[in-house]
């Protein structure tokens, strides 16, 4: 058979039309890649919810590029703008600061990419989602608590973080309850200082303070998560009160399970993560593909808006509990949980 040189050409040109309209139909999805800005991974718990987020993402088919700034205002916001340099299609963030993390929403709205804030609000922000506990609620659990186990005497109220919006909605649950029974004059609130940074060391100054300044009378203290009870309980071990006074906690860290099974910590608020990174891991791969994410009907104002919001349950975890909730879920080891527990 003759072929010209014109049927050749037009041969060639049909199968390299074929083989460009093969690779586009055939061609591999694009990746979605996740810029996750973290406040910092020197805490336990942040450790478990970077490690169930990243893997998550992965099951999704997405990467996860992960920054932290341990705690540094500018650090995380020149990280997050190098995120968006690298590519991603959305950002979540666990801001530092709920008010200077405001400026990364701004910049990623700029480069046109949507923001999600993890477990802590983004204040006066266009945020697009925030996903967390009921922190209101939360602090509710603790006074609640509290209250049932030493309805009457003094009490000490330690706050985290002044810059963390989560510290301010924890201190609001908190003190609906205790309020009325302080104005009752079933309890006085004689000290309710602010942890800088969350630091068990604030904890600890504070607490010795009050005790030395009330001679040890002191009947509770509503510690709002795991690092400042433990501030706490040291303080209270120098003067051998630990075990004897109330105090609460959040976050399920393995130390505060090991203080709960002990007697010296009260209980601690047990934060299903995986439930919250895994359920924030969805959101982000689908806010990235631009699906539309189901109403909850929740919102949470941030100064500037009412945020939609996806809230995730907490479990007010005692001795009784402990079994069923941290151990059964695997979040923690029986034997790590009770090595410090003296065989009965």
């Amino acid at each position: 058979m003759f072929f010209n040189s014109k049927s050749i050409r037009t041969a060639l040109l049909v199968a390299l039309a074929f083989c460009f309209i093969g690779s586009s139909v055939y061609a591999a999805p694009k990746q979605i890649k996740i810029g996750l800005s973290m406040d910092t991974l020197k805490e336990e718990r942040w450790q478990k919810d970077r490690d169930l987020f990243v893997k998550k993402a992965k099951e999704l088919g997405a990467e996860v590029a992960v920054q932290a700034a341990n705690g540094n205002d500018a650090l995380q916001i020149s990280q997050a703008e190098n995120l968006l340099t690298q590519g991603i299609d959305i950002l979540v963030v666990v801001p530092h600061n709920g008010v200077a993390a405001a400026a990364i929403v701004k910049a990623a709205h700029k480069a046109g990419k949507k923001v999600i804030a993890y477990d802590r609000m983004i204040d006066n922000s266009d945020v697009d989602m925030y996903l967390s506990f009921d922190n209101v609620d939360i602090g509710r659990m603790q006074a609640r608590y509290a209250l049932q186990h030493a309805p009457k005497g003094n009490y000490v109220v330690i706050s985290g973080a002044p810059t963390d919006h989560n510290a301010v909605l924890y201190r609001q649950g908190q003190m609906e309850i205790l309020k009325p029974a302080a104005d009752r004059g079933d309890i006085k609130i004689v000290a309710d200082p602010w942890a800088r940074e969350w630091l068990a060391s604030e904890a600890l100054k504070h607490t010795e303070n009050t005790l030395s300044r009330y001679k040890d009378n002191i009947q509770a203290i509503i510690a709002t998560n795991d690092g400042i009870a433990g501030g706490a309980i040291a303080a209270l071990k120098q003067q051998k009160l630990d075990g004897k006074v109330i105090v609460t906690g959040m976050d399920g860290d393995l130390a505060a399970c090991q203080r709960v099974a002990e007697g010296s910590q009260s209980f601690t608020v047990y934060k299903p993560i995986k439930l919250l990174a895994e359920k924030a891991a969805e959101v982000a791969v689908k806010m990235a593909k631009g699906e539309t994410i189901a109403s909850t009907g929740a919102t949470i104002n941030n100064g500037k808006k009412d945020v939609p919001s996806i809230f995730m349950s907490s479990v007010l975890v005692d001795k009784t509990n402990l079994d069923s909730t941290v151990i059964k879920d695997k979040y923690h080891a029986k034997a790590d949980v009770y090595k410090n527990v003296k065989a009965q």
